[in-house]
């Protein structure tokens, strides 16, 4: 048996590698800790996130199947979408809480490489 298949033996079924694979994009994380402020508006996330269109519709779909991100209509003139965490996206505050504090002391920071 190669090392690899003893890794994939060993980590295949890992929460920790199964988590990164299905939120760990850039974008995906990136949508979930701006929506832990609350309801948006799709132009508002889109600021927020600095995405573009196509980027940020792909990824809340992508959210939306996985069940981290509820999408909501409005039908008044004119049409307004509002994307929300679900229970499942909010769970994730603290593990996004610990990121943070890891990233406070480990990532430098603009100002400390200047």
């Amino acid at each position: 048996m190669s090392s690899h298949e003893n890794l994939e033996e060993k980590y295949g079924n890992c929460p920790v590698i199964k988590t990164l694979e299905e939120i760990g994009s850039r974008w995906r994380m990136t949508v979930i800790h701006v929506l832990r402020e609350g309801e948006l508006r799709f132009n508002e996330l889109k600021r927020a996130t600095d995405a573009n269109s196509q980027t940020l519709s792909r990824v809340l779909e992508e959210l939306e199947e996985k069940g981290y991100v509820e999408r909501r209509v409005e039908e008044a003139s004119p049409v307004a979408v509002y994307y929300s965490l679900t229970e499942k996206g909010e769970e994730l505050h603290t593990a996004f809480d610990e990121i943070h504090r890891w990233g406070e002391k480990w990532m430098q920071t603009d100002d400390e490489t200047a």
